[in-house]
């Protein structure tokens, strides 16, 4: 958790890019291949209240499913027009 010390969530995404990158890939061959990088960084991201440890990130991104994604994406739509 010390290596996140002072990192704007924006630094964070960096730090974890090629990870989300990975998982989009992943999401791409099961044949979504809209989700980008961002995307899984946002939905694995809105589950955090306070910056976990690092291995909770890295864990958190490549076990993301894409049902998980799917549902957030969907709470996102129906959060934006209520």
């Amino acid at each position: 958790m010390s290596d996140f010390i002072g990192l704007t969530e924006d630094e964070l995404f960096l730090q974890v890019y090629n990870l989300c990158k990975s998982k989009a890939e992943e999401f791409g061959l099961l044949g979504y291949e809209n989700i980008t990088a961002k995307d899984v960084w946002e939905c694995v991201s809105a589950g955090y209240k306070e910056l976990p440890p690092i291995h909770r990130l890295v864990n958190d991104i490549l076990s993301l499913k894409i049902t998980k994604y799917m549902n957030w994406q969907m709470m996102n739509i129906y959060r934006n027009h209520s």
